[in-house]
């Protein structure tokens, strides 16, 4: 590390002026010089940790200071919201912490007039919240708008109506709420608007993140390349999946839609899925890093 000519001169002129306050500079330098090289080794250890032994971080949750709902916003959880309650103390009061986190930072707005009220906001943020529970990075860098529509609406991109749809390019969620909410009303139909459109923007958003720099990233790429070379190498495999009947005909579209599709059928049926797919199942549960009751 070179260190300008101008700040030991500065550093030397002090110490003689002031020896104490030019130790505690010194000393402050120091510390500031262990921090890093404390944070570069954690970064090289658990580079290790996940190429060589688990593709998960080390830790995943870590907070200085928790933010909660209020009862009411809670109640909106318990009530509408099942995979809140099979969560077990302290995690819920993170998966708490992380819906007023994203409520923060995300901008709602009512697509058509209509209102942008708690129970909208909770359970949007808390779909997004709980497919990135397994993260300890769970900000989904290519998103920052939600907006949402009563019912279908038309898409000026691509000219058509829609139930829902990630834009990339204006880093927003768009849904008709009548369908998000269908597809938390039927649990075990396979079918959740919500969870499909959030997977799209992390899909999108971690296909764009330097995985080196991201751990989180790096989780969801790999198993994206899993499931690909598990699927396209195995003719056999494929026609299973197309002729079984658990997966619907659309997730065979691309590989965005067919990875949506397998978190849907995940999180909505994930004992079928073990027991009918379970390479594929064992692939999902590591990309989300779902170590969670149920899965």
């Amino acid at each position: 590390m070179n260190i300008p000519l101008s700040f030991i001169f500065f550093i030397s002129s002090l110490q003689e002026e002031d020896p104490v306050i030019s130790g505690l500079i010194i000393s402050f330098g120091y510390f500031l010089v262990a921090i890093f090289l404390l944070f570069f080794a954690f970064k090289f250890i658990e580079g290790i940790y996940v190429d060589f032994f688990a593709k998960k971080p080390l830790f995943t949750h870590f907070y200085l200071r928790l933010k909660s709902l209020n009862e009411k916003e809670e109640g909106v959880l318990k009530r509408q919201f099942p995979f809140y309650n099979k969560l077990k103390g302290r995690h819920q009061k993170y998966f708490q912490h992380r819906v007023c986190r994203f409520i923060d930072r995300v901008d709602f707005i009512g697509g058509d007039g209509i209102e942008i009220n708690e129970e909208k906001r909770i359970l949007t943020a808390a779909t997004g919240t709980m497919l990135t529970f397994g993260f300890r990075n769970y900000h989904i860098q290519h998103l920052n708008k939600i907006i949402i529509y009563s019912d279908e609406y038309y898409s000026n991109l691509n000219k058509t109506y829609h139930k829902g749809e990630f834009n990339p390019g204006h880093k927003a969620i768009v849904f008709s709420w009548k369908d998000f909410k269908h597809g938390y009303e039927k649990e075990e139909d396979n079918l959740n608007l919500g969870i499909h459109e959030f997977v799209h923007a992390m899909h999108i958003s971690y296909l764009g993140t330097n995985k080196g720099n991201d751990v989180s990233a790096n989780m969801f790429v790999y198993g994206l390349e899993k499931i690909k070379e598990l699927i396209e190498t195995n003719e056999c495999y494929e026609n299973k999946m197309k002729t079984a009947g658990y997966f619907r005909d659309y997730a065979f579209t691309n590989q965005f839609e067919l990875i949506a599709v397998l978190v849907e059928n995940f999180i909505e049926t994930p004992s079928i899925f073990k027991v009918e797919f379970p390479e594929i199942y064992k692939e999902i549960r590591q990309m989300l890093n779902f170590d969670f009751a149920g899965y």
